[in-house]
């Protein structure tokens, strides 16, 4: 079985704004992101997005607009990314399983690239996103200080601290 890092958008991937961020001219690519996708891809990694973007439900933006933004991501990182999986739905139009902290998306991707929870992680900024992870079995790395911990995830300041703590860990 393979494995893989799940990464959650807004926040790890991309600098949060604090508001919807759908324009590819807004979104701008968190320092150090190119080369922690590429240590994670040299190691054997799936590298698989998965974000909750309920500005699409919320008619506030376009899935064209996300997929637009993940472009720009993915030619920022030479193309290293396997997947992107996203959550349209929010809860103040629609309920959807696959909306973190459900985690019908992860499960998806487990199942497409035949992934070994034992050996995946997720990587978010929310504790939403370490709740989906916990649910089908995935260590989870919280990136950044604005939350407190719970006992399941590891924390640190960015995707390239959580790089080397997931390469790290995998040597042991």
């Amino acid at each position: 079985m393979a494995k893989a890092v799940f990464l959650d958008r807004d926040g790890v991937l991309n600098v949060e704004r604090g508001a919807y961020t759908f324009k590819v001219e807004d979104f701008e690519i968190c320092a150090g992101v190119p080369r922690a996708l590429t240590l994670l891809k040299e190691h054997g990694y799936y590298l698989i997005v998965i974000t909750n973007q309920g500005g699409i439900a919320k008619g506030l933006y376009t899935k064209e607009d996300v997929v637009a933004c993940h472009e720009k991501l993915q030619k920022a990182s030479g193309g290293l990314l396997d997947a992107l999986y996203m959550a349209p739905a929010h809860d103040a139009v629609s309920a959807s399983l696959a909306r973190k902290p459900n985690s019908l998306l992860l499960e998806k991707a487990m199942a497409k690239f035949n992934l070994d929870p034992a050996q995946c992680w997720m990587v978010g900024d929310q504790l939403r996103d370490m709740q989906a992870a916990q649910k089908v079995g995935v260590k989870g790395i919280l990136v950044g200080e604005q939350h407190a911990l719970d006992t399941y995830a590891m924390q640190v300041k960015d995707l390239a601290e959580a790089a080397h703590l997931i390469l790290a860990q995998g040597q042991k």
